[in-house]
């Protein structure tokens, strides 16, 4: 399966201007990687040192800090192999026809991709989180929680260096999605339930979809793009492969590289949120004192928020009073955000969580006087709480509109307080993806630009196959969706070589379908066997 340079591959590539891969890069590219690679590192040192400084906290053991420096590293690595596994789809086109050198366009797409998550909403990250049992979520500072993280890391690097080793463009998202899936499965299982009550199906099935329809979206609308452009476009040089290693016409040149840095910098939009949602899980748990809530958020929005979670607690009470001896409110909302099942202790149990949040928060007055001891049960009845709300929503229960728009509210509220990202965590993933682009690419990028058709790309299949990528990635950026880069450009590719006729190598197709179907499954395992290894240790 593995894919080598033989001399029957696209044998025309060479008369018809095949890239320059061996071209000498600036005597200045390596110093500047390593000079970022090490401003990186420290800047995040910094400001890790600096928001543990600011909580007051005394440092009683150095083990926590171990930890985290070293699943930092991880998560960072992780960014860095997505980079350039998955980024090499956003410069073949470029590269193949001949708009940038290799080395401009990896360092542009580079660029594109640090701006990118530096500009990112970061709702695909929580949206991806939230794929993960919100018991284990709630124990991110226990051993279990350790164990996940580093179950999830090690399973998606494991698997993206794989398959970039054989040059196939897999999934990165497809990859970390699969190993969150395989934590899940394993932790219900290895407390005696069923490994199906151990994920959030209704998430993992909206990102499903999203995953399952991104390659079918590329392919049909990249070759409709295509046709529409021979119909409308009568420039006969558009259609053909380029016949030396001279640039295209400049409008051309400025439409594909347009289009490679909207596919960067869509990349890194999307992309990027996954490693910042890891990075953010990881802080939680091994730091909650300094990042399990917003500590940034202004101290005269208490009283509001209080008052709030007071009223709404009051109308859930008038919903469905509480039983004389009610159950605990964890457990009661722990069973149904995983079960999904209404039953009549849900909304008093709610009730109870939202007036004991209101009652710390007005107590202290704001995020930052909490107590360190005070500080994870009520960021896990913050977040328990949110959760709650969302499954109530999604379950349609009969409200007054009244009630229906406070809960709104608080849940917004809420989510202000345990879902944000410091800037520091995305500038320093920025730099993790960014240099990865600048790694590594050359496997994939001719797999995308030689082996997918039988002919050597063309302007106009380059420039359809990014526009639909940028837009189709964009779109899904806007709706917290993660998708795969990967997919929606190699589909495209070959939908642009369906749509003019140019013919398909089958073997590649096949290696790629197989190294697609075989990332779900692989992954779950992989990530499910690392987790109750590391639940041992």
């Amino acid at each position: 399966m593995r894919y080598t340079m033989s001399e029957n591959s696209l044998s025309s590539s060479s008369a018809q201007g095949r890239p320059d891969f061996n071209g000498k890069g600036s005597r200045f590219s390596k110093p500047l990687f390593f000079i970022l690679l090490v401003a990186g590192l420290a800047f995040a040192g910094l400001n890790l040192v600096n928001d543990v400084e600011q909580t007051n906290m005394p440092v009683t053991s150095y083990l926590p800090f171990f930890l985290l420096g070293l699943a930092l590293l991880i998560a960072l690595g992780f960014e860095f192999v997505n980079g350039f596994h998955d980024t090499a789809n956003a410069v073949a086109t470029v590269i193949y026809t001949h708009s940038l050198t290799p080395g401009v366009a990896v360092v542009w797409s580079g660029f594109c991709n640090f701006m990118g998550v530096l500009l990112s909403s970061g709702v695909v990250a929580f949206g991806i989180i939230s794929l993960l049992p919100v018991e284990l979520i709630l124990q991110a500072s226990s051993g279990n929680g350790f164990a996940m993280v580093y179950a999830l890391l090690f399973s998606a690097i494991i698997w993206n260096l794989g398959t970039w080793y054989f040059g196939l463009p897999s999934s990165s998202s497809h990859t970390l999605i699969g190993s969150i899936i395989g934590v899940g499965v394993a932790n219900a299982m290895l407390h005696g339930r069923s490994g199906v009550s151990g994920v959030d199906w209704d998430q993992a099935l909206k990102v499903g979809y999203a995953l399952l329809l991104s390659p079918v979206v590329g392919f049909v609308c990249a070759g409709l793009l295509l046709w529409v452009m021979k119909i409308f476009i009568r420039n006969r040089q558009l259609y053909q492969a380029p016949k030396s290693d001279q640039p295209p016409p400049v409008w051309i040149r400025g439409l594909l590289i347009l289009t490679c840095t909207g596919v960067s910098f869509a990349h890194g939009s999307n992309d990027g949120q996954k490693g910042m949602g890891l990075i953010m899980l990881i802080l939680v748990g091994t730091m909650p004192i300094a990042y399990a809530l917003n500590r940034s958020l202004p101290a005269d929005q208490i009283p509001r928020v209080a008052a709030l979670t007071e009223v709404t607690a009051h109308q859930l009470l008038q919903l469905q009073p509480a039983t004389a001896n009610p159950p605990a409110a964890r457990d009661v909302l722990t069973g149904f955000v995983g079960s999904n099942q209404m039953n009549a202790d849900v909304l008093p149990a709610l009730a109870r969580t939202l007036n004991e949040v209101g009652d710390q928060i007005r107590r202290y007055g704001s995020m930052d006087n909490i107590p360190a001891q005070a500080v994870t049960n009520t960021r896990n009845q913050m977040y328990l709480a949110s959760e709650s709300i969302k499954h109530l929503q999604n379950t349609k229960v009969a409200m007054p509109q009244e009630t229906e728009r406070n809960l709104k509210a608080v849940k917004a509220e809420l989510d202000s307080a345990t879902r944000f990202i410091p800037m520091w965590v995305k500038v320093v993933v920025a730099i993790a993806l960014g240099l990865g682009t600048m790694v590594g690419w050359r496997r994939i990028v001719v797999t995308v630009g030689e082996r997918i058709g039988k002919t050597h790309l063309s302007y106009a299949q380059g420039a359809s196959a990014e526009l639909v990528a940028m837009m189709t990635i964009g779109a899904a950026d806007g709706f917290g969706l993660p998708v795969s880069t990967t997919h929606v450009l190699s589909s495209g590719v070959a939908g642009t070589m369906a749509a003019n006729r140019s013919g398909l190598q089958f073997s590649t197709l096949r290696n790629l379908a197989v190294a697609w179907i075989l990332t779900l499954p692989v992954s779950i395992l992989l990530s499910a066997l690392l987790y109750w290894l590391f639940t041992h240790f």
